[in-house]
């Protein structure tokens, strides 16, 4: 998730978010995050071996109970969310190596660190930076994605990179430009 501009591509890699399997506090303890119950979709289910909520760095884990509904789950929009999130409290230039990586946090967690797109969330993110610069200051997520729409439209990145250049190695373990049209204000 990093963007410039009302553009998104299809993105089927995003990692659903992990839940806690009991009450907003229960097996957390004081001070630490909650993570909301049901995000994880049907993959629900703890065993022996898997992680539990608490393995999420604290940040992460309130940012997820903030973004994501109870009972909901970790799709386009909360990615979107995040990287609003992330530009406001660390500001553009730290964004997207914090969404990057809260991101491969939640692939881990998921056993799915495959699905993970160095590109797609640095774009994502970038593009959210470049909208957020541009809205009055103090203006809520409710708020900013209802005056850029398009960023919640997962095929955006389309209007910027080929299906081929985001699904390469290079593409999906660092940084590459966009090889359809740059993005605005760069």
């Amino acid at each position: 998730m990093t963007h410039h501009g009302p553009h998104a591509a299809p993105n089927p890699d995003e990692p659903p978010a992990p839940h806690g399997a009991h009450g907003p506090h229960a097996a957390h303890g004081p001070g630490k995050p909650h993570v909301p119950h049901g995000a994880l979709g049907s993959h629900a289910a703890h065993g022996p071996g898997d992680p539990h909520p608490d393995a999420l760095p604290e940040e992460l884990a309130g940012l997820l109970a903030e973004i994501v509904p109870p009972g909901g789950a970790f799709r386009h929009r909360e990615h979107i969310h995040l990287a609003y999130l992330a530009v406001r409290r660390h500001g553009t230039d730290r964004a997207a190596d914090k969404v990057s990586g809260w991101i491969r946090h939640l692939a881990a967690y998921q056993r799915a660190p495959q699905k993970f797109n160095a590109t797609v969330t640095r774009a994502w993110t970038e593009i959210v930076a470049y909208h957020m610069a541009i809205v009055p200051p103090g203006t809520d997520f409710a708020s900013f994605a209802d005056r850029y729409p398009a960023l919640l439209d997962k095929r955006l990145l389309t209007r910027h990179y080929t299906a081929r250049t985001l699904a390469s190695p290079a593409a999906r373990t660092g940084w590459v430009e966009p090889d359809l049209a740059a993005f605005p204000g760069r």
